[in-house]
Formats: structure tokens, sequence, C-alpha cells
């Protein structure tokens, strides 16, 4: 495999990483029909472990079965395919080397009472990422839950023993908990404050969810408005989030949230895109629809990453 200049400069960023860890996000970032561009799309399905069965498959009862979020991953040419550890260990034979899998490492459920602190429990390990043959590990961070220094914690002893096997981190940095309210989850200021944390813990790829133009802390309110810091569009929002993540040199993808109209999910990559950042983690949005129209889909994201559409 040759990488592309783009993906030579991109790796650049990663100095003093491992050769292995260079290698695994070198084997994600050529993969696919995004392969060289810089830009990614991923699939993640762990919503069954968040939201339970039928709220996740229900709607395109074909997702029960691992093997078809495998097979949608390979035939949309998906950068990586992410899932918790049943999930990836039901199809890694059958798929093995056809899609880079980032095995999601931590896991919660909405069976847990609101009131509890909003944390994750650990529920696989790095071994069974190499096991798996897995590139990455895949890890929630709750910044704003009284439980989030316990996670920071963890991640931070399961990045360093990952890189020390040659498997790279990602890392959903999902603002949550007691410190906010639902505004402030997606709140700007939290958001890019989300991406310099899972930034600083060591992610080598760092999931953010897309923010709204609210100003959640009064302090930082004070310095957007004094600085004046761009937040009035999207793509703006997005700049602002990447250059959050340690000055754009680790790769930023946003979520696609919940499921939605296919036009408000090609608004939102035409911002990513404009914004610079570097791609989508697109699950409900894209394995709730019939196989064909997901396909369509995700042909049509790939079309927006290349300036195409």
């Amino acid at each position: 495999m040759k990488t592309t200049r783009t993906v030579q400069k991109i790796l650049a960023n990663y100095e003093g990483e491992t050769p292995g860890v260079k290698a695994k996000l070198a084997g994600m970032l050529m993969n696919g029909k995004l392969g060289g561009t810089g830009k990614m799309i991923i699939l993640p399905v762990d919503q069954g472990f968040e939201h339970g069965p039928a709220r996740s498959f229900a709607p395109n009862p074909a997702g029960y079965d691992p093997h078809y979020h495998y097979q949608l991953a390979v035939d949309a040419g998906l950068s990586a395919y992410a899932a918790p550890l049943g999930m990836i260990e039901a199809g890694a034979d059958t798929f093995a080397g056809q899609i880079p899998t980032i095995l999601k490492v931590n896991s919660a459920n909405s069976l847990i009472p609101d009131a509890a602190p909003k944390t994750q429990a650990i529920t696989a390990t790095v071994d069974d990422a190499l096991r798996l043959g897995c590139s990455a590990i895949g890890f929630t961070i709750y910044p704003g839950s009284s439980a989030a220094l316990n996670m920071f914690s963890d991640i931070a002893e399961m990045r360093k023993e990952a890189a020390a096997k040659g498997i790279a981190t990602v890392i959903w940095s999902y603002p949550r908990g007691e410190a906010l309210d639902k505004d402030g989850e997606t709140a700007i200021d939290i958001a890019a404050y989300a991406a310099q944390i899972a930034g600083l813990l060591g992610a080598h790829i760092i999931k953010i969810k897309l923010s709204t133009d609210h100003l959640s802390l009064p302090e930082a309110k004070k310095v957007y408005q004094s600085e004046k810091i761009d937040i009035s569009t999207q793509a703006s929002r997005v700049r602002h989030c990447v250059n959050s993540a340690l000055g754009g040199r680790r790769l930023t993808v946003f979520s696609g949230g919940a499921a939605k109209g296919a036009d408000a999910v090609y608004d939102d990559a035409r911002a990513i895109r404009d914004g610079g950042g570097n791609g989508s983690i697109i699950g409900r949005n894209s394995f709730q629809r019939e196989r064909s129209d997901a396909l369509a889909m995700l042909n049509k994201l790939v079309d927006i990453y290349r300036g195409k559409a």
C-alpha cells in the first residue's frame, strides 16, 4: 500500500508515535472510496448496547445480524467499522482483512438510572483488539460528568497499552453529566473543550458531535465575544473544533446523531468538509435505512467529501 502525500502529511502530525499505530492509521486513511483523501467515513454500531435492540434495529431488521453491518461497510467502501466486542467477534473471521475495525472497549446502556453519574463500563481489552485484528480501540468519555476523571484515567492507561502494542485509539468525547444542561451538551464552547480534552488524552482520532452556536460557560462566553471567534455557521463551528483538536493536528470526525432526513445528513457533511473536518462517523442514519437507500446515501457522502456534490 502506497500512501498519498495527503495521508503522509497527516501521519507526520503524530510525532513520537509508534510505527505500528501510524500503520493502523494509514490503513484506515487509505481504505475504501475515500482512501488517500484525508477524509473518512466510519460505520459505528454500538447503539444496541446504548439504546437496546428494537430501538436500534427494528427500523431495518436486517441490522440484528452483525454480518449485515460488516457487509454494509465493505460494500459502501467505508474507512472502518466500529462496534463492541460481541459484534466484532461475530464477524471477525468471515470479514478478516476486508474492512479495518475499531473495537469499542467501553459501553453504557439505557437501563442505568437517570440519577446515576454518567459513565461507561469497560467491556473489552486491548488484547481483544489484537486477537481480532482491529486497527484501533474506541473509548467514550463524558466531560461534564462527576465520573469523568475516572474515565480519563481509564483511557490514559488503555491508550498507553494500545500504543505499545501498535493499536490506534479513537476517543468518543461526548459532553454529558451533572455539570451540563441539555443545551450545554452541544454548545460550541463545550464541543471545542471536548475536542481539546480528547487530544490531550492522546486520541489519534477524535469523535465529537456537531455543535450549536450556544455558549454555555460564562467565562468562555466572554472570550468568544472579546476575541470575536466566528461561530455563526456550522462550518465555522467545525473549523473552531478542529483547531481545538491540537491545532488541527489530530484527525477529527463528527457524529451523525439521531436518524434524520437525507438532506440534513448531506448538509452536515458539507459543513464538516468546508470546516476542515476529517469526516463522519455515521451509524443510525445509515444502518436504519434499507440497504439500497443506505448505500446510495453513503455514496453521496463520498461525493460530498470529494468535493463533487
